[in-house]
């Protein structure tokens, strides 16, 4: 037999003849996932994830520093055409090798990966169950596996793998209501370092000779929003987490973001004048856990995009009407 069979045959097998350890005590979930937020938005790391969406697969590199004046965040594309995504407290930087062009918007607290975290997740325990399911080892660390079990039919389930040393997240798993596996990220390498050098947070590309467009936002209150659009239905314990007016950098039409939120999920609507009205355009689509649902309606058109079912975002879309 090959050596490397024989290596593989042990390593699968032998574990079941070997006696086992005691049962260690199972940690309370929602401390495991507040312990998560926490580190995720406080250490310094560097590390190598897989992502999985679909029948889309990815290799990436995301380096994190935190300190006093605030989060930094590179998130480098190892798979594909060369792409790189540089975040700081002012603004989020997307640079595109294959376009030739760099996108600059003004940064928001959610559009750092550790922004995704529920924080604190009792905030969300009326919408979702959670549970300690069994241990396991990702990237070389030892994890816990924490369930996250949505109470209704408009929401998404999670699992968890969170590293016992640090409690940063080694692995995530999207899931419908059948369970069937929509997107993952796993890393297969990631260090916890006391600091991060500045030029680990510089692009490796240029942008020289690349068309820069930077977004023109018109940040507006919250309740300015809503006496402008109203979403008629959404499910119970979102709300309207952000709200922005923004300018399309090829045409300069101006469109409505509404974000909102349950504390886990994201759902984002935009709203554009469109009196073409194309029929071919409207519907649903997917990607990976990813829905998005089109309408048209009285020279607009509503798009709804989020990590949620797709009846969630098409009856959100077609709850919004204009208000007088």
């Amino acid at each position: 037999m090959h050596i490397l069979s024989r290596f593989i045959v042990l390593v699968a097998f032998v574990p079941a003849f070997l006696p086992h350890a005691g049962a260690a005590e199972l940690p309370i979930a929602q401390d495991l996932i507040n312990q998560m937020s926490q580190a995720s938005r406080q250490l310094n790391y560097d590390g190598v994830f897989i992502y999985r969406r679909g029948q889309q697969l990815e290799a990436m590199r995301l380096i994190h520093k935190a300190g006093a004046a605030g989060e930094y965040e590179r998130l480098v594309s190892l798979t594909g055409a060369a792409r790189e995504i540089i975040r700081d407290n002012e603004s989020v930087t997307c640079i595109f090798s294959d376009d030739k062009a760099v996108m600059v918007e003004k940064s928001r607290p959610d559009q750092f990966l550790a922004g995704l975290l529920p924080e604190p997740v009792e905030l969300i325990s009326q919408y979702y169950s959670f549970s300690v399911t069994g241990e396991d080892r990702i990237a070389g660390r030892h994890s816990w596996i924490v369930n996250i079990s949505p109470k209704d039919a408009h929401r998404y389930g999670y699992q968890l793998w969170i590293d016992k040393d640090s409690h940063l997240l080694l692995k995530s798993q999207l899931k419908n209501k059948s369970g069937l596996l929509l997107e993952q990220i796993m890393f297969t390498q990631l260090s916890v370092l006391d600091a991060i050098g500045e030029e680990l947070l510089q692009p490796s590309i240029s942008g020289a000779n690349y068309t820069w467009h930077r977004g023109e936002t018109v940040e507006q209150a919250e309740g300015e929003a809503k006496n402008k659009w109203r979403v008629g239905w959404m499910p119970e314990g979102f709300a309207l987490r952000h709200y922005e007016r923004q300018a399309i950098s090829t045409s300069k039409a101006m469109v409505d973001h509404l974000m909102f939120t349950d504390g886990l999920a994201m759902v984002s609507i935009f709203i554009e004048k469109n009196n073409s009205q194309p029929e071919s355009a409207a519907g649903a689509s997917n990607v990976g856990g990813v829905n998005t649902f089109a309408r048209f309606a009285n020279g607009y058109q509503v798009t709804a995009v989020g990590e949620v079912p797709e009846l969630t975002v098409r009856k959100m879309a077609n709850s919004v009407v204009a208000v007088d």
